[in-house]
């Protein structure tokens, strides 16, 4: 029996964070084992939020790739490609917007929000009103059966859903009505600040930071803001540095901080070094594999050309389909 087919992607706006490997990279590496992996560079997404400067996302672009392999997804298992290395991606947009209301589009949350969380940028673009219906294209273009999607992508995926019911009540049963895949609890990390890490927050620890840059962040983090002295108890609960630690650290030393923060045995400095300390242990391997990858001149940009060729029938495959049922193929 032949494998589902999951697809992700993320935009190259910037350097991957350490709440990506827990909210997604970590999934990725599981996924392609039970699935038949599309993981994708988001380059066309990139521009509907970046479009006055692009001078970045080519960079993005091969340090993202470098992650990816780095943190374990392996280009022998998954097809890793460059989003505008398949135009035919704008080309089932276009087709697409044909069955879509714009009230669909209008109605997605995240428009809105990211409208204001990125208010420093010019968002006014059709491009970037277009963004969910593009992102209907990515997944359909495969035939994606499940996408992994976190709270805020929810309604992009339902829309998605109701776009491909449409489309196939007018042209046939032609596109995959994907799955959503909820991700692992523990998946949101917070950031140096207490919010969610977010390189535009400015709270983000990068998955390729330097052992310093990792410390010193780790060393001006928040920790409970009612714990002002060492001898007041605190709550590890709400504490971002306790969140974290978590996650990295051993279960049985986790526990003790936990516990001797409680009772006002330890203090948060203290917490810190050791958790500092922990978190660059804990990214050893991955800095080390990738260190070794960026040597290889090239390596990334070969990754997404063998991925480019090898999503290419899939591609052709759903696109003559799609071309014949609407009547816009060559008719030969």
């Amino acid at each position: 029996m032949s494998k589902k087919r999951v697809l992700t992607g993320y935009r190259p706006t910037g350097r991957l964070t350490l709440g990506h490997w827990f909210g997604n990279l970590l999934n990725m590496r599981e996924m392609q084992e039970e699935y038949e992996a599309y993981y994708f560079v988001a380059d066309w997404h990139a521009l509907t939020s970046d479009w006055q400067d692009t001078s970045a996302i080519r960079k993005y672009t091969e340090e993202m790739v470098l992650d990816w392999v780095a943190a374990g997804i392996d280009p022998a298992k998954s097809t890793i490609y460059r989003q505008s290395d398949v135009p035919e991606v704008a080309e089932l947009t276009m087709y697409l917007s044909m069955v879509a209301p714009m009230s669909w589009l209008e109605r997605v949350p995240s428009y809105k929000e990211q409208r204001e969380q990125i208010a420093e940028k010019d968002l006014s673009n059709v491009g970037f009103f277009l963004y969910p219906l593009m992102q209907a294209a990515d997944i359909t273009i495969v035939r994606g059966d499940a996408v992994p999607v976190g709270e805020d992508q929810a309604p992009h995926l339902e829309l998605t859903r109701e776009i491909v019911r449409r489309f196939n009540t007018q042209y046939g049963d032609l596109l995959v009505e994907p799955k959503a895949i909820i991700p692992k609890e523990g998946a949101r990390v917070p950031g140096t600040d207490g919010r969610k890490m977010s390189k535009s927050y400015g709270n983000a620890i990068f998955l390729s930071d330097t052992e310093e840059d990792t410390t010193k962040k780790v060393m001006g983090m928040v920790t409970d803001p009612a714990r002002k002295l060492k001898t007041d108890s605190g709550n590890p609960d709400i504490c971002p540095l306790h969140q974290i630690h978590k996650l990295i650290g051993a279960a049985d030393e986790v526990a003790e901080w936990d516990r001797c923060c409680r009772v006002a045995e330890c203090g948060c400095v203290a917490h810190k070094r050791k958790m500092a300390e922990d978190l660059n242990a804990y990214l050893g391997d991955f800095r080390a594999r990738r260190a070794e990858l960026a040597k290889e001149p090239g390596y990334a940009w070969e990754v997404l050309t063998d991925g480019a060729a090898r999503v290419r029938p899939a591609v052709d495959e759903l696109m003559s389909a799609v071309r014949r049922s609407m009547h816009v193929d060559s008719g030969v």
